[in-house]
């Protein structure tokens, strides 16, 4: 008999408790070690640059196996059947899932394993602090973060899980990877290795002063691993254990608690990944979304908003985008197109290559005002003044909008009030902020009723 590993969004050897459980039980009674992936039915969905992150970080975590993995695509539960057919398995181990579209993913999995005698053991999660275990006293969850953070901080100190490969026999890998599309401006680094020297290089460079450069969209002021950890090329433990005190480090922690929290909320509400965790919202007047113009303007970064489509842009180019910028492109999706949080939910999901579930749809619900402990949604953020605060001498918008990189200095927040602006061709803004927040927040009495 063989044992299967099914490496789901755990794209790492060390510190990887399902792994560690299934070499244990493969020493226990002397069976051989199967790895596998699998490319869900949803890849193809995917734009070329999340793929390529993928890939890349799949093709990693090939390379460092002892004799690779097994390589399958389409659907999960069918796949893994004929894996485990073909190699007479009858235990698979997998990291367990907690958000909505894993959770159904592993369900259908264990009941087609079931129905062929074979069993799934799900060991672990991606969290340091596994969601639905923080709670109230009286066994409820938690709504708000500060609270969640007080009780989550007391149970995380889990030291990380150690993976000896050597100690079990391996079955040979099959099967091939996607080629990578060459569609893509910038390559993708993805890996282990390369998700635990970012963390290093994060330790000397910006760790001590996250708490003053974390909201700067023009400095390198944050960990860059949001990457790593949705793929799991590295997990939350590992980084939780090199924590110590500083206000940096304090900050850094809050963060990843943050990750938590949603992931919590989305667990024990999983309608929330495309619905409303304040039902109240499904009220309000949107527009339309198909055909809208102002929409693709948004999506290609031609809002004439200059904060906006440097945002837009960079997510278009790297697959990656500044939270800060996230907050402000979200806002204005939501609050001067008037669009629901849905639309942007989904084209980040199409382009982030550090996309997370919970994070993404609880992230966008916050700024839309309908989410737990959200933002008020009468807070309505001014991408004008949100550039000069978090871009002060303009380098980011530089950076993506050639158009205006002959503007120096601040004055490239507001190209519309210089002679030469828009001379290389940005757009004029598409819309008069102040007039759509009065109208958002029109919208919002409406329903206030």
């Amino acid at each position: 008999m063989t044992i299967l590993f099914w490496f789901r969004r755990d794209l790492r050897v060390q510190d990887n408790q399902a792994l560690s459980a299934a070499v244990a039980r493969a020493q226990t009674e002397k069976e051989a070690l199967s790895a596998s992936y699998i490319f869900g039915e949803d890849f193809g969905q995917l734009s070329p640059i999340r793929a390529n992150s993928l890939i890349t970080s799949v093709s990693s975590l090939d390379k460092s196996l002892p004799l690779g993995l097994t390589i399958a695509s389409g659907n999960p539960a069918n796949a893994l059947l004929a894996l485990c057919q073909q190699h007479d398995v009858k235990l698979v181990y997998a990291t367990r899932s907690f958000d909505t579209k894993g959770m159904l993913e592993q369900s259908a999995v264990a009941e087609a394993l079931y129905a062929s005698g074979i069993s799934l053991q799900l060991v672990g999660s991606n969290y340091a602090v596994e969601p639905g275990t923080v709670r109230k006293d009286d066994g409820s969850p938690l709504r708000v973060y500060t609270p969640f953070y007080k009780r989550w901080v007391q149970l995380i100190g889990q030291r990380p899980f150690r993976v000896d490969l050597a100690s079990v026999q391996w079955i040979e890998g099959s099967g091939a990877l996607p080629e990578i599309s060459q569609d893509c401006e910038v390559p993708i680094t993805a890996s282990e290795a390369f998700a635990l020297e970012t963390w290093r290089k994060f330790q000397k460079r910006a760790l001590m002063d996250y708490s003053e450069n974390r909201n700067r969209t023009d400095l390198s002021g944050t960990s860059h691993l949001s990457h790593a950890l949705a793929h799991g090329e590295i997990h939350p433990r590992t980084l939780l254990a090199e924590l110590g005190d500083s206000p940096g480090e304090e900050v850094y922690r809050k963060e990843l608690a943050w990750r938590e929290f949603y992931a919590d909320v989305l667990f024990h509400n999983p309608h929330t990944y495309d619905g409303y965790y304040e039902p109240r919202f499904e009220k309000m007047r949107y527009d339309g979304a198909e055909g809208n113009p102002k929409l693709e303007a948004w999506k290609s970064g031609k809002t004439g908003y200059p904060i906006v489509d440097a945002a837009m842009r960079q997510l278009l180019t790297t697959g990656w985008m500044h939270n800060r910028s996230r907050m402000i492109v979200a806002s204005f999706l939501v609050k001067d197109l008037h669009i629901e949080w849905q639309v942007g939910a989904r084209w980040f999901e199409k382009w982030l290559t550090d996309f997370d579930p919970a994070s993404n749809s609880h992230g966008w619900q916050w700024t839309a005002g309908c989410g737990t402990d959200a933002s008020p949604y009468y807070r309505v953020f001014n991408p004008t003044l949100q550039g000069y605060k978090f871009d002060p001498s303009g380098d980011y918008v530089r950076k993506y909008i050639p158009e205006l990189r002959h503007i120096s200095g601040a004055e490239v927040h507001e190209p519309w009030k210089l002679i030469d602006g828009l001379a290389h061709g940005y757009p004029a803004p598409i819309l008069d902020h102040f007039l759509e927040r009065d109208e958002s927040l029109a919208r919002l009495e409406e329903i206030k009723g």
